[in-house]
């Protein structure tokens, strides 16, 4: 079902359907026939079909894309997949990447794995930021040297 939602998500960023379905002039009858059809064409489970004709009925298609975020947030917690996004002012190489996602799982739990965004900030100069669930580490130069400087002008 999570991947038919994600499919429809694609589907509803389309210009020609959010248009068709999102539009508020549109009559709710018109958009819920254009729904069917496309759920249809796409082969969908009675399951998806039928939450995506309740939020249609209900007037909440507008509301569709944070239904799925949601659902594939309660998802990637049931599978015990625990985020993590690391932040670099370069890109890492492979080794590197190796070694500090060895580093990473070792604080996970059993049954947890490790979802990894890696991102490239050139502005926090060097070091890096991981976040991870609830901790936010950051080691970058940026925030060192912003700190140096409001040291410097509490003692001035």
């Amino acid at each position: 079902m999570e991947k038919e939602l994600l499919r429809v998500a694609q589907l509803l960023k389309d210009p020609k359907v959010a248009t068709s379905i999102l539009n508020p002039c549109i009559k709710r009858s018109i958009k819920m026939r254009t729904l069917n059809d496309i759920t249809a064409k796409e082969r969908l489970s009675p399951l998806t079909s039928n939450l995506m004709n309740l939020l249609a009925e209900n007037g909440h298609l507008e509301n569709a894309q944070g239904v799925i975020s949601a659902f594939s947030a309660i998802m990637s917690i049931h599978r015990g997949e625990v985020p993590c996004t690391m932040t670099t002012a370069s890109p890492l190489d492979q080794a590197t990447l190796s070694e500090l996602t060895a580093v990473l799982k070792s604080f996970l739990g059993q049954g947890q794995v490790l979802k990894l965004e890696v991102k490239t900030d050139p502005s926090i100069m060097g070091g890096m930021i991981v976040h991870t669930g609830e901790k936010y580490v950051d080691m970058s130069a940026k925030s060192k040297i912003q700190k140096l400087s409001r040291a410097m002008r509490e003692t001035i």
